[in-house]
């Protein structure tokens, strides 16, 4: 019972540190009003060979949900400024 204990308290941490993780990204520093739109980033990111499936905006970054040319899922950070891909949600940086 007590490891049960630990461990459930210890998934809690990690989970906890993720989220605020992802809630402190910074992909920009630019003022919105310089931003694309979700629209213009996801032609951006078709026109790298992406199957867009889902976008939003997270803190200063799109989060853009796609399959790559490949196959593989893909959740691409891209740069709401630029339209570029900065980065992906496993911390790699952009293409």
């Amino acid at each position: 019972m007590k490891k049960l204990m630990i461990a459930a308290a210890i998934l809690s941490t990690l989970a906890a540190g993720a989220a605020q993780a992802e809630e402190n990204r910074s992909c920009t520093d630019a003022a919105k009003d310089k931003w694309m739109t979700q629209d213009a980033v996801k032609e951006k990111a078709k026109s790298m060979g992406m199957d867009i499936r889902r976008i939003k905006l997270e803190g200063s970054c799109f989060e853009v949900y796609a399959i790559d040319s490949k196959g593989a899922k893909i959740e691409g950070l891209f740069n709401p400024a630029t339209g570029e891909m900065v980065g992906n949600e496993n911390g790699e940086s952009g293409q």
